[in-house]
């Protein structure tokens, strides 16, 4: 795994939160951050090459665009996590995921426009990695707007 340097972790602390809608956020995010456009974009590059960085976009509430999401947790063998890993990010539904210490070890989020395309994709996840225990703890109300991680 990569280490973040402090510029790098300062730069990531700053996008979770300060994003800004203009036609060049990298050039003011860069001024702020006190970079070059083009450095910015260069570091942002290399950490998302790095998986530092999967994606990066808007954080809007899935009920209000009439989606649905999810919470899931998966039990998966120590040597399929890469496996399930890679394939759950694949999916543009999955927003995040993170490993725990407990018997469900992976967990993930999963957007989509539909509870049947959720499940239909837990299914192709389930198959395609052979984890056979995925639960799927659908969100009945949103207690928080945004999830941030400082670094």
């Amino acid at each position: 795994m990569p280490v973040i340097n402090d510029k790098n972790r300062e730069i990531l602390n700053t996008i979770q939160v300060d994003f800004p809608i203009d036609p060049r956020p990298y050039k003011i995010l860069a001024q702020k951050l006190d970079l070059s456009e083009d450095e910015l974009i260069n570091r942002i590059n290399q950490m998302k090459k790095d998986m530092l960085i999967r994606r990066i976009g808007g954080n809007f509430s899935p009920d209000k665009l009439g989606y649905h999401s999810t919470l899931c947790a998966a039990k998966v063998p120590e040597d399929k996590i890469k496996l399930f890993t890679k394939t759950i990010n694949a999916y543009s539904e999955v927003t995040h995921n993170y490993k725990r210490d407990h018997e469900f070890n992976v967990w993930f989020t999963f957007i989509a426009p539909s509870v049947e395309l959720i499940k239909i994709s837990l299914e192709e996840i389930s198959k395609a990695t052979d984890v056979e225990t995925i639960l799927n703890l659908p969100a009945t109300k949103v207690f928080k707007i945004s999830a941030n991680f400082k670094l």
